[in-house]
């Protein structure tokens, strides 16, 4: 694969919600601004919050390569998104957690991604920051998806991917021509129930769009995420696997469950039973947190499943329901 485009322009959008996340996302744009390979513009799309908006504009009155937007969609997370890549200029839209932080070659090997011009879609490994300063001992690498992170099971180096992690991934713009943009309904709204997977319906959806569609993960793409206590504990950890099962009902309500549950079943036969194993190991050698971590894998497990099965019923019954809008382009170059 050939070097990346000089001339191939990134736009960063981040989506913001609260004013308590004020230093967070400071650090977030900042690192945009600190890349090596520079973002054509940074957006920030305020979901609904006029305070924080407004905060945000006079923070950035001066500045030629940072926007502030209002959410011009339903609250969430999804609409945010839609928002920003309306809005953008760039032909490639990166996605940047509003409390995370881009090391400094992140766009660049994104960039060097689309030297394939099949490739539609990059993402990247996120790292967790724990507030705690360590890793919680029963917390199991192979769930770091709870917390927005890069999970262990997940294949290492440049590869080809069913889907890319939102909180950290970029797409060409004609993807968005092509499929659509981010489904409503689906992902998250502010604090509420921490619903997922609006990345995994919109790429499943891409590739039935675009069959030549490449959709790669590049772990040299590094963010770091920050995970509040609050998300250390196993009352978050089972909220989050329980609304994953929700979240996948209705991607396998939209897409079939062939392709919804494609690399889940993966996961699911091979990744998590062997985590089962590495847990039992270490408690059988005196490691701290060997039986905390293959608990929580098995509870992990059967929380999302009981997700899964009320989501199907919900879904059927036709009580929940989300919608996807075509995405109007921004100017190009």
């Amino acid at each position: 694969m050939s070097g990346p485009d000089a001339s191939l322009t990134v736009s960063v959008v981040i989506c913001v919600y609260t004013e308590d996340r004020w230093e967070d996302i400071l650090a977030a744009v900042s690192s945009v601004r600190a890349q090596s390979r520079p973002a054509r513009e940074t957006l920030l799309v305020v979901d609904h919050n006029e305070a924080l908006r407004g905060r945000l504009s006079r923070e950035y009155a001066e500045s030629r390569d940072v926007r502030v937007l209002a959410n011009a969609g339903p609250r969430g997370l999804s609409a945010g998104r839609n928002t920003g890549i309306a809005a953008s200029r760039g032909e490639v839209i990166a996605f940047l957690d509003d409390d995370a932080v881009a090391e400094r070659d992140w766009l660049r090997h994104f960039a060097e991604g689309y030297a394939d011009p099949r490739v539609l879609a990059v993402g990247g490994r996120t790292e967790p920051v724990w507030a705690s300063g360590r890793r919680p001992a029963w917390f199991p690498e192979e769930f770091d998806w709870v917390v927005g992170c890069t999970y262990r099971g997940l294949p290492p180096g440049r590869v080809r991917v069913r889907n890319v992690l939102g909180g950290n991934a970029s797409f060409r713009r004609e993807a968005f021509e092509a499929a659509g943009g981010f489904a409503t309904g689906i992902g998250r709204d502010g604090d509420k129930r921490p619903l997922g997977c609006e990345e995994t319906e919109l790429c499943i959806r891409l590739a039935r769009a675009r069959p030549d569609a490449v959709l790669l993960i590049d772990d040299r793409a590094v963010i770091h995420h920050r995970v509040p206590g609050a998300r250390e504990h196993f009352g978050y950890f089972r909220t989050r696997t329980y609304a994953e099962g929700l979240s996948k009902a209705l991607v396998a309500r939209s897409v079939g469950a062939d392709k919804g549950l494609e690399s889940e079943r993966r996961y699911a036969t091979r990744v998590l039973p062997a985590g089962v194993v590495r847990g039992l190991r270490d408690a059988a050698l005196a490691r701290p947190g060997g039986a905390g971590r293959a608990g929580a894998i098995v509870a992990g497990v059967l929380t999302a499943a009981g997700g899964y099965l009320v989501g199907t019923v919900r879904a059927r019954r036709g009580g929940v329901a989300f919608s996807v809008a075509p995405v109007e382009g921004g100017a190009r170059g």
